[in-house]
């Protein structure tokens, strides 16, 4: 079974902000990593309480949000839309 047939929702279309994709390089991670990550429920370093939320976002059609830190302090925020219509990355302070 591969990655893709454990997928909990459709990412809709994946953009990333140009800092973003600057931290990602600096690092040396490839945003397909995490994104595959986030779309199988490995929400990154969140509390449980946003674990829980995720997984109801999934059963609900709600907004999801993963949390992903870099080697360089940085972190990487994906955040896929209610609609599933876009998931972006970004950095926190994007937000």
């Amino acid at each position: 079974m591969t990655a893709l047939n454990k997928a909990k929702f459709s990412l809709g279309q994946t953009v990333a902000t140009p800092s973003a994709l600057t931290a990602l390089d600096q690092a040396a991670v490839n945003a397909l990593t995490l994104l595959l990550r986030h779309q199988t429920g490995d929400w990154g370093n969140l509390p449980a309480e946003d674990w829980q939320s995720n997984e109801d976002a999934v059963k609900h059609g709600w907004r999801i949000l993963s949390n992903y830190p870099l080697t360089t302090g940085e972190r990487i925020w994906i955040i896929t839309e209610a609609d599933r219509s876009s998931t972006t990355l970004l950095l926190p302070e994007e937000y």
